[in-house]
């Protein structure tokens, strides 16, 4: 009888045992986990429920405290918070699945080649449509001219989109359906001419002319082209991307998606300035979902530098009769920041050249006043004056930028910009250190939509190549700790949704990604080919 009653307690203590381990879906054990966490901690497991991580440790604890429906071992691999990309055209992505892919085009004959494949391909297109082509690339750097292409082409138009989205190229056909003549004119964008004739390139918001005529994708199109460009983004990690400048309807669209459960990747949508869309959104007021946040709005100050419509404070090195332009004048530009800053939204704005940042900072300054938690940003913030980057962190601004524009650009940027001013050019360390925080993004599809290509070319500044030997401007080289932080949880605070995602600690969404090789470790030149193994969104494997 006493022993029964000695054991009594023990029986108790092991039942009591057994029914305390807590309940989970998934427990991932064995795994080198970067959490991307305030101190940046490294653990070897993590739990999740419901979408979320609840517990992040030991894999001896998490075993013995928790009761999973389903486990992983994951036999040492690295796994990383789900990849964010800050500034990106998701919609942009799949429409540019559907046309003729020019990127490394090496030639306007090569260009003209890939047209005529996928002309044959798609036989019964009303338009013939493409993107990415680079003059640059070319062994004759000048805009093309529309002669070899109305030869090739002379019974269908043809718009062609440079590969920063900023210039467009067109043969007579195109010109003449939308009646585009050396007359034409559109404030804040320039119709190229030769001999007093447009040569069929169009720059900024001149493409406008011709974009007018151009049949339009319904949203039932875009539906699908959002479905494609999604497998692209997941097959990469990405499990959060900000859509860089849409419109209401296509906002909506990616909500009812959200809503039946079609789309899985998280999206920041920034509203495409317009004054109906000021309009809507400011009476409207953020809202945010699950899925998708809708509290900042896409401002353009002024194009890009490849096209040489970046505006600039002094001519441009390699065309002196130009600095560029604005896409807005000052100020509508300060009109509309003063809109937003008496409303809940963020401000994000385009800025390439130095005038159109000098102009931003100052403008957003001139309202923020000092420190802030507004979070606005510039977005590229490409080429700054040597005098404005302390603005940066006096007014709290972050610097929203895409590494692999400086590994695009390295092979022609000092003949734009000649050799001093270069320097204040892709300053993503110097820009990093105005409020310790930055944001990487790709800008695809003007860039690879890879965000390991934005890692390796932020801390190699190397090319696909790993050229140069030693890097490009090796001084603004930022450490993989940071190029890891400014791609997760740094890209979610510019979002304001670091308290949602963007690092792997319990109560954050269950976002994560398994790569093949840990890039924290791997040597510089093998980054690129890193492969992800596994995307996890809110718990749920989506790649």
């Amino acid at each position: 009888m006493n022993r029964l009653v000695l054991l009594i307690p023990v029986l108790l203590t092991l039942l009591s045992g057994c029914s305390s381990r807590k309940k989970a879906d998934l427990l991932v054990t064995n795994a080198r986990i970067y959490t991307a966490d305030s101190s940046f901690s490294v653990a070897d497991a993590f739990v999740i429920k419901d979408g979320k991580f609840i517990a992040v440790g030991p894999g001896s604890t998490l075993k013995s405290e928790y009761e999973a429906d389903s486990t992983a071992d994951l036999g040492g691999q690295p796994v990383y918070p789900g990849f964010y990309d800050p500034h990106a055209h998701f919609l942009g992505l799949g429409q540019v699945l559907s046309q003729a892919d020019l990127v490394g085009a090496e030639s306007y004959d090569e260009l003209l080649e890939r047209l005529k494949v996928f002309h044959k391909q798609h036989p019964d297109a009303l338009w013939l449509t493409g993107r990415g082509w680079d003059q640059n690339d070319w062994p004759e750097k000048a805009f093309p001219t529309k002669e070899k292409l109305d030869a090739a082409f002379p019974d269908v138009p043809v718009a062609l989109m440079r590969v920063d989205g900023h210039a467009l190229f067109v043969n007579s056909k195109a010109l003449r359906l939308a009646q585009v003549t050396a007359g034409s004119k559109m404030p804040g964008g320039e119709i190229i001419l030769a001999n007093g004739q447009p040569t069929g390139i169009l720059v900024d918001n001149a493409m406008q002319l011709i974009k007018r005529v151009i049949p339009q994708p319904d949203l039932s199109d875009k539906a699908k082209m959002l479905l494609a460009a999604e497998k692209v983004c997941v097959s990469l990690g990405l499990t959060t991307i900000s859509d860089a400048g849409i419109s209401p309807d296509e906002i909506n669209l990616i909500d009812s998606l959200h809503k039946t459960n079609k789309l899985k990747i998280r999206d920041y949508a920034m509203v495409s300035l317009g004054e109906p869309n000021l309009n809507y959104f400011l009476k409207r007021g953020p809202f945010q979902t699950d899925r998708l946040t809708v509290r900042s709005f896409k401002l353009y100050a002024d194009g890009a530098l490849g096209s040489r419509g970046a505006c600039l404070r002094k001519p441009y090195s390699d065309r002196p009769e130009t600095g560029g332009f604005l896409l807005l004048g000052p100020s509508e530009l300060e009109r509309v920041s003063k809109l937003l800053y008496d409303s809940k939204f963020q401000a994000n704005t385009h800025c390439i050249g130095d005038s159109a940042n000098h102009l931003m900072l100052d403008i957003y300054g001139k309202l923020l006043k000092g420190k802030n938690d507004r979070r606005w940003r510039i977005e590229h913030a490409q080429v700054v004056s040597a005098d404005d980057f302390w603005k940066f962190g006096r007014y709290s601004i972050i610097p929203s930028v895409q590494p692999t524009h400086a590994t695009s650009d390295m092979y022609w940027a000092t003949e734009r910009l000649g050799p001093i001013r270069v320097k204040g050019a892709y300053a993503f360390k110097d820009l990093m250190k105005q409020n310790n925080v930055i944001a990487f993004g790709s800008d695809f599809p003007v860039e690879a939509v890879n965000p390991l290509f934005g890692f390796h070319s932020a801390v190699a500044r190397q090319d696909a190549k790993n050229f140069p030997k030693g890097g490009y401007q090796m001084e603004n080289a930022v450490d993989r700790k940071s190029a890891l932080l400014a791609m997760t949880r740094w890209a979610a605070y510019a979002c304001f949704e670091d308290q949602l995602r963007g690092s792997i600690a319990p109560g954050k969404q269950a976002d994560f990604v398994i790569l093949d090789r840990d890039i924290m470790t791997a040597p510089t030149p093998e980054l690129r080919a890193t492969k992800v193994k596994q995307t996890w969104i809110g718990g749920e494997r989506v790649f």
